[in-house]
């Protein structure tokens, strides 16, 4: 059965397990590559000594940290927090498809274009090199990128749904359920286990992947940090 304890630092899971290869730091914090995601993490946020992370992080820049915070050093500056509730798939509700266009996979001639969309929706979470993290779908209409959704955070036996987005024409369509299920459909052939963020004040969306099958398992802060 999956350690959903892997949950409760998903950054630092994700770190030190599947995506080790994307991360910079030592022993004790970590954070990931720059230009790939601007998430950094430590090993026990409640007994650290936060300003070892300064020697991998550039003035100026800021990042985000998740769930418990360390002590925050002098010259780290608490810029916003969203409170977001951590939610993992129970049981895939397939009957929750309203639609049926066509889905492909995203690569490298698309960075663009999935840069722009997501960025022009929920600015600030998605780097240009975030799709290397992981598989990326979407619908196009006319040539033109209109959904997507993806993988961010992976760890053992857990993969995270995010960039999750549609554009405002084309809302009402089902589009983002397709692209949630035919990612968690893939989850489960793997053996893996959905899971994602959203923001608690989301209802809408809240209400939605509820009704896809998951569930809240815990509320967890999204902060972002400058250093200064």
């Amino acid at each position: 059965m999956n350690n959903e304890v892997l949950l409760n630092n998903p950054a630092w899971s994700a770190l030190t397990t599947e995506q080790s290869f994307f991360a910079r730091g030592n022993e004790a914090f970590k954070r990931y590559q720059p230009g790939i995601l601007s998430f950094a993490a430590c090993a026990d946020p409640g007994n650290s000594d936060p300003a070892r992370l300064d020697e991998w992080l550039e003035a100026g820049e800021s990042f985000y940290m998740i769930g418990e915070l360390p002590a925050i050093p002098g010259n780290w500056k608490v810029e916003f927090t969203l409170p977001c509730f951590q939610m993992v798939l129970t049981t895939l509700n397939r009957n929750a498809r309203s639609g049926d266009a066509p889905i492909r996979i995203l690569g490298e001639a698309d960075g663009e274009e999935m840069y722009e969309l997501i960025n022009s929706l929920q600015p600030g979470y998605y780097l240009k090199d975030t799709r290397q993290l992981g598989t990326y779908m979407g619908i196009h209409d006319n040539g033109k990128l209109v959904a997507m959704a993806g993988e961010r955070m992976r760890m053992s036996g857990f993969t995270e749904l995010s960039a999750i987005c549609t554009h405002p024409s084309y809302t009402g369509k089902g589009y983002a359920q397709q692209l949630i299920i035919a990612l968690c459909e893939q989850h489960k052939a793997a053996g893996i286990t959905s899971f994602l963020h959203v923001s608690a004040a989301n209802e809408r969306a809240v209400s939605l992947y509820e009704y896809m099958g998951f569930r809240k398992r815990t509320s967890i802060n999204f902060t972002k940090l400058k250093r200064i």
